[in-house]
């Protein structure tokens, strides 16, 4: 077996249109109550075989599969659906000095986001993410 993990801290975000999202402050243990989303995870562990790759999973309020990000693993989403609710389940508590993310439209990684009918809203905080080769590693 492995080590027992607390839930600290549950939260749920309600998004209208699709933005792409991320942060590896935490463990994460994400599904989607209502709506569908396209879930990324990407592997930031500088001795880990999978050092950044990338793992995609349709998360749905039909299909009910859950998605457990690891610490050391970016994590980012956008709804492929009109709208969606989105549950974490989260190892520890927010940690602001310790957020951060990886632009979503890294050249590096090339995640094969898909194709969607509204234009991605980002915010100012992650329109000036970093890359991935400048990004932080575990």
């Amino acid at each position: 077996m492995g080590s027992r993990k607390r839930i600290q801290i549950v939260r749920r975000c309600f998004t209208r249109t699709s933005f792409p999202k991320g942060d590896f402050a935490q463990a994460k243990l994400v599904r989607v109550i209502v709506g569908e989303v396209f879930d990324v995870a990407v592997d930031l562990r500088k001795d880990s075989p999978t050092f950044g790759k990338w793992h995609a999973e349709i998360l749905s309020d039909s299909n009910k599969k859950q998605f457990l990000i690891p610490r050391g693993f970016a994590h980012g989403f956008v709804v492929i659906s009109e709208s969606a609710i989105f549950s974490y389940k989260c190892d520890n508590v927010y940690s602001p000095e310790n957020d951060s993310g990886i632009i979503y439209n890294d050249t590096v990684l090339n995640i094969d986001w898909p194709v969607i009918k509204v234009t991605f809203q980002l915010s100012e905080k992650d329109k000036n993410l970093e890359s991935f080769n400048k990004a932080y590693k575990f």
